[in-house]
Parts: C-alpha cells; structure tokens; sequence
C-alpha cells in the first residue's frame, strides 16, 4: 500500500491500513511457492486505488457494516491482482510492481491457475459483502466486460489501423470497468443517496479511461525506476496504444517500416518508434485527450453532495490523473 498517497486521506487511510492485513488473511492457498509469491505481490506496494475509491464513496451512505464494506474493498483488490496475474502470462512480463512474476518464476500453466485462483478468492468477498442479488449480478457483469476488454485488445495487437474509438473501447472494459464497479458498489452497497449512486458508475469509467490512457502514455514517456516497468513494454508484446496510434496517420510509411517486422523488432526499433511517436506529437495528443477526461471526472465529482467524500475525491483524482508514474 501506497502510504504515502493515502497519508493525505485520513479518513480513508485507517480502513485501507486495516485492509492490507485482511487481503493477506483472506489468501489461503496449499501451493505455498505460488502462495508466497501471491502475498508478495499484494505486498509489494500497490496504490489500492480501487478500495479506495469504493471507501470513499461508501461514505456517502451509512448502511452496510464495516465488515461488509472491508470485503467489499477486498473483493476489488483481490480482482484487480487477479487480472494482473493474467495480463504478465499474455504479455509474457517478467516483473510486476518491482517483483519477479509468477509466469516467469513458475511457468504459465501456474500463474493462470494462480489467477483463477484469485477470482474464486474474489467472488468468496462479494458474497460476504452482500446477499443482494442485483449488486451480485452487477459484479458478474462487471467481471464479463473486463474479460472483454481483455480479449478485445488481444485481438487488436500489431494492428497498425487501429482507431482511437477501437482503443477506448478497448480500455473501457480492460482497465475503466473496475475502476467503476469499484466506485458504485461503494455507493450502492452503503446506501449511498441516489444521486451518488446514478454518478458513481459513469465518474468510474472516466477516472479508469483517463487513468489508462496516462499509463500509455508513461509507456512511451515515463521513467522506469519511478513507473517500475521497461518504457515500451507494450509495445513489445504488440499492443498499440493511444500515443502510437494519434502519431501513425502522420507518417504511416515510417512506422510501417518498423512496425511490420512484429514481435522481432530490435531494441533500436523500438528506440526509433519513440522516437517517431514524439516526434509527430502523439505523446502530447494523447495528453490533450487524457486531460480532456479528468476534466470531466472533476465535472462530474463536482455534482456529487457537499462533503469531505467530495473534496477527498477532487483531490485524489487531480492527483491520480497528472501523476508521472
């Protein structure tokens, strides 16, 4: 857990604190290689951001427990960490968050094991947060759309004429869904007014397409020893994101001739895609788009009930969505 981010939250901080101790409990698995490595990444300094944007809008309500809401939030982060354990085995990548993944420590049959594991460990949560079948049903729905997305970007890898709508499509399942399920199962399962309820969702899906989109962007521009990950990760594995795909229109021929050799472009391919993405402004358009977003996220938080819930929510977004890394 990121304490220095949530230092700046206090009434967010005691229940995220509490939290990471319940996620380490809430992990029980025979493997103990696989087990281990399980612990380690939920220890390994995440952001909790989604448990926190659940909190934070569950404070808007006063229905449900706090043995209710920690499940809640535990439910988010267990999902989250699973679909990470899934996207290193399809991007074949050899850390997350600084440690070493399971894919690559103990093959790729394990680590999908390890995240299905991790759904049945997700869904033990949703029902110990909640008997209401509309808010369990709403969590299958949400999981069914960031499969997806997740299969949607598979099937737009190395394609050079992908469209700026395909992509936010694509993100809209891969990485906003959670970010929104997060933010109305808060509401929803706090009894939170109805008018905070209706926003969640939609504040959800703006916050996680433009959260998305920065982290494309820091593929191309950020610095690993803050982002912990290789710069062009993803485009290693082929997935063309949001900055290479505003610059490919300005020169197709240029990044044609680098692009087509596919998964066995060289380092100093790569270097030059950069090269060419920055050059013909696709890190700064993609930024124009990025910030076109948090602009509605702050719109739409601005609506919600005068509160300290309100302001922590500005603040956190503000931050999350202008970070650089």
């Amino acid at each position: 857990m990121d304490r220095q981010l949530w230092r700046q939250f206090p009434q967010v901080e005691p229940q995220l604190v509490a939290l990471q101790d319940y996620l380490l409990a809430a992990i029980q698995l025979d493997n103990q290689p696989i087990h281990s490595k399980i612990l380690a990444l939920l220890n390994a300094g995440g952001k909790l951001l989604r448990p926190g944007y659940f909190y934070l809008f569950a404070a808007f309500g006063v229905k449900a427990s706090q043995t209710q809401l920690q499940a809640g939030a535990a439910a988010l982060e267990i999902l989250h960490v699973g679909t990470l354990i899934h996207d290193d085995v399809i991007d074949e990548s050899p850390t997350r968050r600084g440690v070493r993944t399971i894919q690559m420590k103990y093959g790729q049959r394990n680590a999908i094991y390890a995240g299905d594991f991790m759904f049945t460990a997700y869904f033990n949560q949703v029902l110990k947060s909640t008997d209401d079948r509309d808010l369990i049903q709403n969590h299958i729905n949400a999981m069914h759309r960031i499969l997806q997305g997740e299969l949607s970007q598979m099937a737009l890898n190395y394609r050079e004429n992908v469209n700026v709508d395909a992509y936010l499509k694509e993100i809209a399942g891969k990485t906003a869904e959670l970010f929104a399920l997060s933010c109305y199962q808060g509401a929803k399962l706090a009894g939170a007014p109805a008018a905070v309820s209706d926003s969640a969702r939609e504040i959800g899906l703006t916050i996680g397409s433009a959260y998305q989109i920065l982290d494309d962007i820091l593929d191309y521009a950020g610095d690993p020893k803050k982002t912990r990950k290789p710069v062009l990760e993803d485009l290693r594995s082929g997935v063309y994101s949001l900055p290479l795909i505003l610059a490919i229109p300005q020169a197709p021929r240029d990044f044609h001739r680098l692009l087509k050799k596919k998964q066995d472009m060289t380092t100093a391919d790569i270097e030059q895609v950069q090269n060419l993405v920055t050059q013909y402004n696709g890190v700064g358009a993609a930024h124009e788009l990025a910030t076109d977003l948090t602009d509605q996220a702050l719109a739409l938080i601005d609506q919600l009930p005068a509160s300290q819930a309100t302001t922590d929510l500005t603040h956190l977004t503000r931050m999350l969505l202008r970070r650089d890394h």
